[in-house]
């Protein structure tokens, strides 16, 4: 009579329930794997079959078919070791199937018997909450999904452990959540000198959720302004921080023993980054846009990106999500970031510089469509920085520090919360953009004449107002007033105004 263990597979970060059904036959001896197993679960009868004996229990001598259900879903990874080891001991009565009704197992197993990581443990949990099911997995990855509420999750090192705790002998202990990842030392906003416009651009953006884009000559510091961004905003809530560790141990990051992930990620990949590198590749991991969910995504040399990848951002930008199609399923990642681009503002970098420039105008405008028309109008901020003065430099006054900024950046957060928004103001669309972002008389007839003199188009002006909108928060202003819509505007880019 065959039994049924309950097991998961991830599909991109979620994981989904698979069954795992085990009949023992009167013929040859020998173990068949099906239900779409790719290499390394096929590989794990000889796994299963070594720890069986390893551990001191006898492995049936017979015909074992092991059938993994849903049949049309495909199963990759070695997780299904532990769920096929305690099948076969069911199906032969050294462990009581009714054990296995809600139970989900899930680890590999060593040819000695031990239990191995495995990835998503947070989304195992997640799982088996739904389910009102228990957890058992490697007491490595244990810790981390003892994170998720409301959840029985069990730790153990082998399989004999295992088989003791399912029929009563040994219970295993609960597992319990994983202590909080040590944040390192945050960089401060007091190392950048100069630079007065960048970091007021770096305090809207992290006020009102809005992209940056920062323009200027190699060394005048964009790449360390970018690093500041994540110490500025808000700290992670206990929601986002289990996301991030869901996504994170998802894509296989060695988080299994780092227990919640408390500070926003920072993700800077190379330029030479690949669509399947930027947003998901075939075997549906998340890419670096969704590594950052809730934090920073500093892509920097962005004229240097491929064009497909960047552009395969416009939709991240703006729902905050991806749905990514491969011949493996089609899976949604959460990809809600700040993006903060950085370029420099010529072929050669140093226009804007003390340092003589060789390009062209009609080079230097080349250069810049490489960042194509709907990238730059889902950035709210753009700023042309330059080479900081010498006397600044070196014996300048240090900046104001990350944390009277923070303080700022969180009055101006519980100023959005307070008035009923479920977003920040960057995500701020239509009727309710209109209620929550009132503006004076003076306001209106000035957006009214940038629309007519700059160009801007209906999009642009609602970047603007959105802007203008985190600029009148940080204020504490009620209304967005003209000196608000001015500032917002200035940070248009030039050339579409």
């Amino acid at each position: 009579m065959a039994v049924c263990a309950r097991s998961a597979v991830l599909r991109g970060v979620d994981a989904t329930p698979i069954e795992v059904e085990v009949d023992l036959l009167r013929r040859l001896p020998g173990v068949c794997i099906v239900g779409l197993a790719q290499g390394a679960v096929r590989e794990a009868a000889e796994r299963v079959r070594s720890a069986i004996q390893a551990s001191g229990l006898e492995f049936p001598r017979k015909r074992v078919v092991v059938n993994l259900a849903p049949a049309d879903v495909r199963k990759e990874g070695t997780a299904f070791d532990l769920p096929m080891a305690v099948g076969v001991l069911s199906a032969d009565g050294q462990v009581p199937a009714e054990a296995l009704e809600r139970t989900l197992l899930v680890g590999e197993l060593s040819l000695g018997g031990e239990l191995r990581p495995v990835r998503g443990a947070v989304a195992l949990a997640l799982l088996a909450r739904s389910r009102g099911w228990q957890l058992v997995l490697p007491a490595s990855s244990a810790g981390q999904a003892a994170l998720v509420p409301e959840v029985a999750v069990y730790g153990a090192t082998d399989l004999a452990s295992v088989v003791a705790h399912l029929t009563g002998e040994r219970p295993l202990p609960r597992a319990t959540p994983a202590p909080a990842e040590a944040v390192a030392e945050e960089v401060d906003l007091a190392d950048v000198r100069g630079q007065a416009v960048a970091r007021r651009a770096l305090e809207i953006a992290a006020a009102g959720g809005h992209h940056l884009l920062l323009w200027g000559p190699p060394g005048c510091g964009k790449s360390m302004l970018a690093r500041r961004l994540p110490g500025i905003l808000p700290p992670l809530r206990f929601e986002e921080a289990l996301e991030v560790t869901r996504v994170h141990s998802a894509a296989g990051l060695p988080v299994a023993e780092r227990g919640l992930v408390r500070h926003r990620p920072f993700r800077a990949p190379h330029h030479s980054i690949t669509v399947a590198g930027m947003v998901g590749d075939r075997t549906l991991r998340p890419g670096e846009v969704s590594l950052a969910h809730h934090g920073v995504l500093f892509l920097d040399e962005a004229t240097e990106l491929s064009r497909p990848a960047i552009e395969v951002l416009r939709g991240p930008l703006e729902d905050g999500r991806i749905q990514l199609t491969r011949a493996e399923g089609s899976v949604v990642y959460p990809a809600a970031v700040s993006l903060v681009l950085a370029a420099n503002p010529c072929p050669c970098g140093m226009r804007g510089s003390e340092h003589p420039c060789a390009c062209g105008d009609a080079e230097v405008a080349r250069y810049r469509r490489r960042l194509s028309g709907p990238i730059l109008d889902r950035v709210d901020l753009h700023v042309d920085l330059e080479a900081v003065p010498a006397e600044v430099l070196v014996g300048g006054p240090a900046g104001e520090p990350s944390a009277a900024v923070r303080e700022r950046v969180l009055a101006a957060r519980r100023r959005q919360a307070q008035r009923g928004q479920l977003v920040t103001n960057a995500r701020l669309e239509g009727a309710e953009l209109a209620r929550r972002a009132p503006l004076t008389p003076e306001a209106t007839a000035l957006l009214h004449q940038a629309i007519r003199r700059l160009g801007l188009s209906g999009r642009a002006a609602t970047r603007v107002t959105r802007v203008a909108r985190t600029l009148a928060d940080l204020d504490a202003a009620p209304r967005i007033t003209e000196a608000h819509l001015a500032e917002a505007v200035g940070f248009r880019p030039r050339e579409a105004a």
